[in-house]
């Protein structure tokens, strides 16, 4: 029983995720966080930190 259930959620996690590849969403989603971040100005503040750790 356990397994069938965990094979049923792969299934539809694949599934979803096809669909999603499918009409492009799955970038759109992946987009989102990526330019929230880079608004917040997260992408350069990782880029100091790793310049300052790789100079030491």
């Amino acid at each position: 029983m356990v397994v069938s259930k965990m094979n049923q959620e792969a299934q539809m996690r694949a599934a979803i995720n096809q669909k999603l590849l499918e009409t492009g969403e799955r970038e759109c989603l992946k987009e989102l966080p990526r330019a929230k971040l880079i608004e917040c100005g997260w992408k350069g503040q990782l880029r100091s930190h790793c310049k300052e750790n790789d100079q030491k």
